[in-house]
């Protein structure tokens, strides 16, 4: 397998994080999204979104969408149950992972991380803005995890990857995570699992 990808996207973070847990062996392409390297027609080929994480597949064909390439890989391993209940559950986090978390925590961390965006009224305004939704669903986060381990049947799964990778840098993106406990709590819990990988290695 071929990933394709951008080293700093927490979205390519958690395939590279899955694929570490499922020791699988895959070639590494780094893709420069300031460049607009996913924008050239060569890559628009393979995905006509233009957007990392790609997986191109042992066939030659591509997925991209993180969401769906943990899906993908997660058939048949201990990081996707059994039950059709609890399978459904780990959609439902991944699907307000991509409406309500990434949105606001990953844009927040790139505005101010990554693109370093001019500090003008209206950027301010805008970030102000994502990081007040940001909070509110770190606040859904910080219930659930209440009284539970990990977000889907107390086992680590592929729900906790997809909210772990942008959760765990959303300090990047002007997030205090100190006042929610459960979450930080958690977030040791998934470091803690064999095979980690931070979104370095």
């Amino acid at each position: 397998m071929k990933l394709f990808d951008y080293p700093l996207s927490g979205n390519g973070y958690k395939v590279r994080l899955l694929l570490a847990h499922l020791n699988k062996e895959y070639e590494y392409i780094s893709l420069d999204i300031l460049k607009g390297e996913t924008r050239t027609p060569t890559f628009l080929d393979k995905n006509p979104n233009g957007r990392i994480p790609l997986l191109q597949l042992d066939d030659g064909s591509y997925l991209p969408e993180s969401n769906a390439i943990l899906y993908y890989l997660a058939q048949d391993s201990r990081y996707w149950p059994s039950s059709a209940i609890e399978q459904a559950q780990v959609l439902q986090w991944l699907f307000f992972e991509q409406y309500s978390h990434e949105p606001n925590i990953a844009t927040a961390r790139f505005w101010v991380s990554i693109k370093k965006i001019e500090n003008t009224p209206f950027n301010a305004e805008m970030l102000s803005q994502k990081q007040i939704q940001g909070r509110a669903a770190l606040e859904v986060m910080e219930r659930h995890l209440q009284n539970r381990s990990f977000f889907v049947g107390d086992q680590y799964s592929i729900a906790d990857i997809g909210l772990y990778a942008y959760t765990h840098v959303a300090s990047e993106g002007g997030f205090d995570l100190s006042p929610y406990r459960a979450i930080g709590k958690w977030l040791d819990r998934v470091q803690a699992q064999s095979g980690h990988v931070t979104m370095k290695d």
